[in-house]
């Protein structure tokens, strides 16, 4: 399996080695982006986000049914004060619930990019190594998008202005992270 995967790789990276380069560069924003097992990752999370997002609608629309009732009572009547407390409790606990859940699904997806910039890493370290590569820049190769002013802020920022493309190893990592993951699960990192 790696004799194939380093075959694949051979005449992008052997044309740099040959010609006494020892640089290369990985977009590793194309790989969060594009990358299969990353994006079905981040997914999860999103439409466990959304899930949530509904069932806080539900119990929003709970409190402002709650907090009308208490019109329905006299101000300052048992009634009154034992409304005016469960709205204050219903309250409390949808905001102690939602701050719970958004650090939960932050913790989550830290742990989701924390982890593949980790297999990401290894990639690298793996391909560099086997072409005696010892430099790997990290660019963007994000175009500028005259109509999108973050887009060009962005590419006005890139720290590598040129690169040969036989120097640009993403594809050989994000093979390398196809190779070495199991039933579509990323591989445990060594």
């Amino acid at each position: 399996m790696a004799l194939g995967f380093l075959a694949a790789m051979a005449p992008q990276m052997a044309s740099a080695q040959d010609a006494g380069h020892r640089v290369a560069v990985v977009d590793v924003a194309y790989i969060f982006k594009n990358h299969p097992g990353i994006k079905d990752q981040v997914a999860a999370v999103e439409n466990e986000l959304k899930a949530f997002g509904g069932e806080m609608q539900k119990r929003q629309d709970e409190l402002k049914a709650a907090a009308e009732q208490i019109k329905a009572f006299k101000p300052g009547s048992p009634e009154y004060s034992q409304q005016e407390e469960r709205v204050a409790s219903l309250e409390s606990k949808l905001r102690l619930d939602m701050a719970r859940k958004k650090k939960e699904l932050a913790d989550a997806e830290a742990r989701i990019y924390f982890e593949n910039y980790t297999r990401i890493a290894d990639g690298v370290k793996f391909l560099a190594n086997h072409y005696k590569i010892n430099l790997v820049l990290r660019y963007n190769s994000e175009n500028m998008d005259l109509e999108e002013g973050q887009s060009v802020i962005r590419g006005v920022m890139k720290n590598i202005v040129y690169h040969d493309d036989d120097l640009d190893m993403t594809k050989g990592v994000m093979q390398y992270l196809d190779k070495f993951s199991v039933a579509g699960k990323p591989a445990a990192t060594r």
